[in-house]
């Protein structure tokens, strides 16, 4: 359940490219990538850009506390396309964390199957009798005494993943209300976690794609 849903208004939407055939935005922490089941939870990235663009179509999501490249196709092969993309694993995302504590390692790979903490849901969790398979590599960037700025590449695509990988590391993204600690659930306003970064294959002329928008923490 959404409490208190008060998604952003500015700026309304943020387009970073769009042409006849994709729409790439920047979605800000706080907005829905799709429409929730409860009516005040209808304000989302796919509604806002529906008023304007009614044939637009979803591709793929980030949770709502989640910031950053959100792909959209603006008609049908061209979902298709995309979307054969992601099931082949043929994009590239790269997203950026601020973690708990100090990792002790430079960088490194996380390779744990997931599966929907039914009871807790939308909570994810570590199964490996009936886990999918989710794949994380990620590279430290920068440490101070308290945190870690760390490089995130999924392999895989589950949900929360990044999110459950880096507490299995022992290091929850700061201000994670799902897997944080207290303490780093409240020494933050938003969940540090941003999509910075997209390479896809354009669906109609085949060119390759590289999109980047700036990290906001």
């Amino acid at each position: 359940m959404l409490l208190e849903y008060q998604p952003p208004t500015e700026p309304y939407l943020d387009i970073v490219y769009q042409d006849d055939d994709i729409l790439l935005l920047n979605k800000p922490s706080g907005l829905l990538t799709v429409p929730g089941k409860a009516p005040e939870h209808k304000d989302s990235l796919e509604y806002r850009v529906r008023l304007v663009w009614p044939q637009a179509r979803i591709v793929h999501r980030l949770d709502m506390a989640t910031s950053g490249l959100v792909v959209m196709a603006m008609h049908a092969q061209s979902q298709r396309d995309l979307n054969k993309q992601f099931e082949l694993r043929q994009t590239k995302k790269r997203y950026l964390a601020r973690l708990e504590g100090q990792v002790s390692v430079d960088s490194g790979v996380v390779d744990l199957p997931l599966i929907c903490d039914w009871p807790n849901r939308p909570k994810q969790m570590v199964h490996f009798g009936s886990g999918k398979p989710s794949l994380t590599y990620f590279k430290v960037l920068e440490r101070t005494s308290h945190q870690t700025k760390v490089e995130l590449t999924p392999i895989t695509g589950r949900s929360h993943q990044l999110r459950v990988h880096m507490l299995w590391l022992g290091h929850p993204i700061l201000g994670d209300k799902f897997y944080g600690t207290e303490q780093g659930k409240c020494s933050v306003a938003r969940l540090q976690l941003h999509a910075s970064s997209l390479k896809l294959r354009h669906p109609t002329s085949g060119t390759e794609l590289y999109f980047e928008v700036d990290c906001p923490f």
